[in-house]
């Protein structure tokens, strides 16, 4: 078994960015893949299916942002314990974390499985789409444990500076999903043709196994997880410590499918096709903004260990690298998508409306990208030094104050086309928010530590 030092503290601030990002863009890529290939299978089923898969979207997204919450929460304190060069309390942060994930998916897992129907009455499911949706969700809820444990054990892989393992493990998942979706949804020998369900139960087998195998390395390869019994004092400051970051970051990522919800409640009302349309550029968007999503995976460990470590230098130049980085390349990927809004949507439906409603959302919202990757960048970094709130004001600040608002006067002004106009104004306001603040926020947490410790 290893144990690990604070890797993270020493050496060249962009090679460490680099070697960190490279195999969880690897990891992430193909987990998006796999998304996006569930909903060009879906596609094949028919616009039904694509629909009720897109009005569960959301839903999946609240679900995701809790494990991205407690993720968080213990990549933080993990991370600054490995700083600190205290195992002992890394291991029992990470153990208590798990134990605390499993207590709160059950809770929520059963609430989601009380409430399917009126809450998708709610947000503008046609009546006759309810049975789908409901059998939909049953399974999917039943896999929120795998689905969340997985990724919080996963956090705690990151935490030490290791992203090769959890890469491999994510593109271990994925692939067997990709496998298993045309078996269960289209039918193989005595295996019957089960259409949405089946894109779940494959989902279900490969997040389970993927759980399994993240408990296996987190306990006989890092020597993170142990299973004696917890004391309780102790297991109850561990869950103080992790949910101080983690509610806080569960809270940030669940305000965007809330708002997510109610665009989609906006959109439902030009009809089912529309919200098909809206899902299919909702694919096509998770698939390239995988870089991000890399990027805000490490970033929150790589200020965590420096923040123990004292050394503002390399926090302040890892916002500076990732900044540059997310302008750049958002900037090339709403060329790339601008050129190919004619030919993406026509890989998921045949149907006008579900084009035409995925093209314009493909024309007019990648010009905010970039600014969005700062956004979940410097989220995560507060999330890494312990300091959750501004993520959680700069989130309300981009979906409930600006996104939400200018949604309903652009539908009103340019109907579907202002709501996407009011998506890229709030990335771009949003952006520009939290990176001043985030530079100034770990100049401010760097001073106060150094004079606690004076």
């Amino acid at each position: 078994m290893e144990s690990r030092s604070a890797l993270l503290t020493q050496g060249p601030v962009g090679r460490h960015l680099i070697n960190m990002t490279v195999p969880m863009l690897m990891g992430i890529t193909t987990l998006m893949a796999q998304s996006f290939i569930d909903t060009y299978f879906l596609g094949r089923v028919g616009d039904h299916a694509l629909a009720a898969y897109s009005f569960g979207f959301p839903i999946l997204m609240i679900v995701t942002s809790i494990a991205i919450g407690l993720g968080a929460g213990t990549s933080s304190v993990v991370a600054r314990a490995i700083g600190s060069d205290d195992h002992p309390r890394a291991k029992r942060l990470a153990t208590d974390s798990m134990i605390l994930s499993f207590l709160i998916t059950g809770v929520v897992a059963a609430a989601g499985m009380l409430t399917i129907n009126p809450l998708f009455r709610a947000i503008g499911a046609p009546e006759d789409m309810l049975p789908m949706i409901h059998s939909f969700m049953m399974i999917l809820y039943s896999a929120v444990p795998f689905i969340v444990l997985g990724m919080v054990g996963t956090a705690s892989m990151r935490a030490t500076g290791d992203t090769r393992l959890p890469s491999k493990l994510m593109i271990g998942a994925a692939i067997l999903n990709v496998i298993l979706d045309p078996i269960f949804i289209f039918g193989l020998g005595p295996v019957p043709a089960l259409g949405l369900n089946g894109a779940a139960i494959a989902g279900f087998i490969s997040r389970g196994l993927f759980f399994l195998a993240t408990l296996y390395f987190l306990t006989y390869r890092l020597d993170l997880v142990g299973f004696s019994k917890p004391d309780p004092l102790e297991m109850r400051r561990s869950w103080r410590d992790i949910l101080h970051v983690g509610l806080p970051a569960a809270g940030t990522n669940a305000i965007v499918p809330i708002g997510l919800t109610l665009i989609t409640a906006m959109i439902a009302d030009f009809g089912p096709k529309a919200v098909a349309g809206f899902g299919v550029a909702s694919r096509v968007e998770s698939m390239v903004l995988v870089l991000y999503y890399a990027l805000s995976a490490i970033i929150g460990p790589f200020v965590g260990q420096n923040l123990s470590a004292g050394k503002e230098d390399r926090i302040q130049a890892s916002l500076r690298l990732c900044a540059g980085f997310c302008i750049a390349s958002g900037l090339f990927i709403a060329g790339g998508l601008a050129l190919a809004s004619g030919f993406l949507p026509t890989l998921f439906s045949e149907s006008p409306e579900v084009v035409d409603v995925a093209t314009t959302f493909l024309w007019i919202a990648p010009i905010s990208y970039g600014a969005y990757g700062i956004v979940m960048v410097v989220n995560a970094a507060f999330n890494g030094l312990g300091n959750p709130m501004p993520g959680v004001m700069i989130s309300v600040t981009r979906i409930l104050m600006l996104y939400v608002p200018l949604a309903f006067a652009g539908r009103a002004l340019f109907g579907i086309a202002g709501i996407f106009g009011a998506y890229a104004v709030a990335n771009i306001l949003s952006g520009a928010l939290g990176y001043f603040w985030a530079r100034r926020a770990a100049h401010r947490l760097v001073v106060a530590r150094a004079a606690d410790s004076a």
